[in-house]
């Protein structure tokens, strides 16, 4: 039973947060019964009688009646008595009807799944348009404290198909789906709205914007406010802020960071190079715009994996140096600094740092979460990261590198069958998935199962040829005896260098796979220098535990920052 503290209205319905006369937030009670609800039908009916013949009562006094007709009765008291239970039958038959029937719009919503935004524009180009204001929207809106927005990847899966809300709701565990169609014509912008709940299919509010392109920072501002009012969320006035905050005033410098997104999120290098372009631009034009710094850092990292990493990752952490100058509280900002001192610097305690203020910043950052979770599996903390993962695979569900990741953390774990499990459960969700098929060939090959890791090693380097897919092949085929073909990887990997960077680790393990010592060490000594990012994996990737107890692996692994 709740009660409002204002005008003691008294609400049976647990499910109520807010008096529907007041808005005042409902506290548990009410603190002293109202003297209308009785403990049972004779204290009723014995008050009722009270109160109409005038007899006064105390706490502890009951009105007494002549028990001699009490048999019997009189009309007079039979009448009063049926009248009474009338009025009352009334009263709950009316507080029912209103409780089931109300309307649907007093019900509060705390999930939401802002769905990718159509391009109803008559051009591909506009795609950056509807893409962008989905992702700003969902950022936006995770920000109101109490309301659980599902990540972009997971909701970007959907994008393109006609999906039911109920379906949406059942996959990503949400009340309410926003969607929204976006026409641009010229200067002008069109925005169709709908919110939709996911259980009964009703539309709960449905808006037209109509604007001018140049207000697309104000109108994106707007529909933030009119979201959080429809779901009847109380915000405060710095709730609504945090919601609301414009990181530029200049429309053209947003839709130039847009673009920059749109093409980052392609994750191909030419994209990648294209996205720097957009991001540089956008910052010329607004050199205060942090947000653009960040994704400028963000771009200059992406490809660090398969580039050489020294000139990436300086300039990745340049970039989000100047944007946590200009803003302290970006919590992305905070992870991607936190991911490059973790791969580049090896500095565990203060990767640490950034990543624990990142999510301190912004609880429901996916990503910083599974940051945070890799540098705890690859320092060997594993419920630490296995709690970390699981976090940021419920906030971004349908992620595939975040489940692939959390398979990875399982088997360094120890726990091989349950990371195989999770992820075959991602290899259904996205069967071309290079990092899950990557991982399930690490998995075989801990397990002896060589046919299937092999299998499941041509079948990486089918969808992502690079090094680490033919020195995870490689190595199984060298494990299974079949060395002259786990020689023809390693070629492979040489041949993949054509006057770029390649991955001294990689090529360590699977000379490691052959057994040839001196060349595993030759390169995990190259992987020191070029500070390779894959030696952080020296301490828990199991490849190595051959080497363990030798002098000269301990001691490359202590220059890698692993003190044992």
């Amino acid at each position: 039973m709740k009660q409002c503290p204002e005008c003691k209205r008294v609400y049976n319905d647990e499910s109520l947060n807010f008096c529907l006369d007041d808005g005042t937030e409902l506290i548990y009670g009410p603190a002293e019964p109202p003297t209308a609800i009785m403990s049972s039908k004779d204290e009723m009916f014995s008050e009722a009688a009270t109160r109409t013949t005038g007899v006064p009562t105390s706490g502890s006094e009951r009105p007494s009646f002549d028990t001699r007709h009490a048999s019997k009765g009189t009309p007079s008291r039979r009448l009063l008595a049926i009248a009474l239970f009338g009025v009352v039958l009334v009263t709950l038959i009316g507080l029912c009807g209103y409780w089931y029937l109300r309307p649907t719009a007093a019900k509060q919503i705390n999930s939401l799944a802002v769905m990718p935004f159509s391009n109803d524009s008559g051009t591909p180009d506009a795609e950056y348009l509807s893409d962008g204001i989905t992702d700003t929207l969902i950022n936006s809106l995770s920000k109101i404290p109490g309301l659980n927005v599902k990540a972009r990847s997971s909701v970007f899966r959907y994008k393109g198909r006609n999906v039911e809300p109920a379906t949406v709701g059942k996959d990503l565990s949400v009340k309410a789906v926003l969607t929204g169609r976006v026409v641009q014509r010229g200067d002008g912008l069109s925005l169709y709205l709908s919110l939709v709940d996911t259980e009964t299919g009703d539309q709960i509010w449905g808006e037209n914007y109509d604007r001018k392109l140049a207000d697309i920072v104000a109108v994106q501002k707007e529909i933030t406010e009119d979201v959080s009012q429809k779901l009847q969320l109380r915000l405060s006035g710095a709730d609504v802020q945090r919601a609301t905050k414009n990181y530029t005033n200049d429309p053209e410098a947003y839709q130039l960071y847009l673009r920059g997104r749109h093409h980052v999120l392609k994750s191909t290098q030419p994209d990648i190079e294209i996205a720097i372009k957009y991001f540089q631009q956008a910052i010329d034009r607004d050199p205060s715009y942090a947000m653009a710094y960040v994704g400028l850092a963000d771009a200059y990292r992406a490809p660090v994996l398969e580039s050489f990493p020294l000139e990436a990752l300086t300039k990745s952490k340049a970039a989000v140096q100047k944007a946590l100058e200009i803003d302290d509280t970006l919590s992305d900002a905070h992870a991607i600094l936190g991911f490059i001192i973790f791969w580049y610097e090896w500095n565990w305690v203060a990767s640490e740092a950034e990543l624990k203020r990142a999510i301190e910043l912004d609880p429901k950052n996916a990503d910083a979460h599974i940051f945070y979770a890799h540098l705890l599996s690859n320092t060997a903390r594993h419920d630490e990261a296995l709690k970390e993962a699981r976090l940021a695979r419920e906030l971004d569900p349908l992620n595939v590198r975040t489940c692939a990741l959390e398979g990875e953390f399982l088997l360094h774990a120890g726990h091989v069958d349950e990371g195989l499990a999770r992820l075959k459960s991602t290899i259904e969700l996205d069967p071309n998935n290079w990092m899950a098929h990557l991982f399930s060939t690490s998995v075989y090959i801990e397990k002896g199962m060589f046919d299937d890791a092999i299998a499941e090693g041509r079948k990486t380097t089918e969808i992502h040829p690079h090094s680490r897919s033919f020195s995870f092949l490689g190595y199984a085929l060298a494990k299974s005896g079949r060395k002259r073909e786990a020689n023809e990887e390693l070629q492979k990997i040489f041949d993949e260098q054509n006057g770029r960077w390649i991955s001294p680790y990689s090529i360590a393990m699977l000379y490691n796979g052959l057994d040839d010592r001196e060349q595993t060490y030759k390169w995990l000594e190259k992987g020191l220098v070029d500070r390779d990012p894959r030696m952080v994996f020296l301490k828990v990737e199991p490849k190595w535990n051959n080497l363990r107890s030798d002098p000269h692996f301990q001691e490359i692994s202590r220059k890698a920052g692993f003190a044992d």
